[in-house]
């Protein structure tokens, strides 16, 4: 065997090794992505199901129903994005700051019924701060727009006209 042949084997098996390296790699992140869905979204095309995502929106008001499942304290309650709202179930202890018409994200995935089955909900810390993926949801339902002033306040949320822009 010549060198320049030897060569060209050292060179592709470190091809093949690296692609290898690269693929196995890729397929392991595959599992760990968590997408961000809005309920419009949902409702425009349902994520597959058993594939976790998150989803956020505000908590509709009027919305909430604790009850409890085997000793551990459940919840009901619908998120919205103003076009479109999603049913979500969640068991466990909910967030100090989670309120109706407040923004929140929920990690989880579809159930067959349609609602969303949350094994995890974040709520926002602060009255000024949002999720980045509900703002985006908001700008893109036509709820709000930034340069015309602050999102729409969460008590008046339910309140909103779909389509009419929010702001100065």
């Amino acid at each position: 065997m010549t060198r320049k042949r030897r060569r060209l084997w050292i060179v592709l098996g470190c091809g093949l090794g690296l692609g290898s390296a690269t693929a196995l790699a890729l397929t392991a992140m595959r599992d760990n992505l968590v997408f961000f869905v809005s309920p419009s979204e949902i409702a425009a095309k349902a994520p597959a199901m058993g594939r976790d995502f998150r989803l956020g929106g505000l908590v509709e008001a009027g919305s909430l129903r604790r009850s409890t499942e085997q000793g551990r304290p459940s919840s009901r309650f619908r998120v919205t994005d103003g076009t479109g709202e999603v049913s979500v179930v969640f068991t466990g202890i909910l967030p100090d700051l989670f309120r109706e018409g407040q923004g929140v994200v929920a990690l989880g995935g579809m159930l067959p019924d349609g609602s969303f089955r949350a094994s995890e909900v974040l709520a926002k810390h602060d009255e000024t701060y949002m999720p980045p993926e509900v703002a985006e949801a908001l700008k893109k339902s036509g709820k709000w727009n930034p340069t015309t002033g602050k999102p729409p306040a969460a008590a008046t949320w339910n309140t909103l006209e779909p389509g009419k822009p929010v702001g100065g």
